[in-house]
């Protein structure tokens, strides 16, 4: 399992999304995955994506205006 980061700040929606998705595809099932987002849509977005998907939504949480999302790569 390795961890991963995805700078995806000052990006509007859907763009963290579809840039997400394009990180996922070159990670392996068990890696972990930080988005880092200041589009506050991505809260709702992201773990909506990722149930669809297969992908674990671990955890959420804003900092200073920076929201980060910990996904764990599913085997989709």
């Amino acid at each position: 399992m390795a961890e991963h980061y995805l700078d995806a700040k000052h990006l509007l929606c859907p763009i963290p999304v579809i840039r997400t998705q394009q990180k996922i595809k070159s990670l392996l099932p068990g890696d972990l995955l930080l988005v880092e987002c200041t589009d506050h849509g991505v809260l709702a977005d992201i773990p909506a994506w990722c149930r669809i998907h297969g992908h674990k939504h671990l955890d959420s949480f804003d900092e200073d205006g920076v929201v980060t999302i910990k996904i764990e790569v599913g085997a989709d």
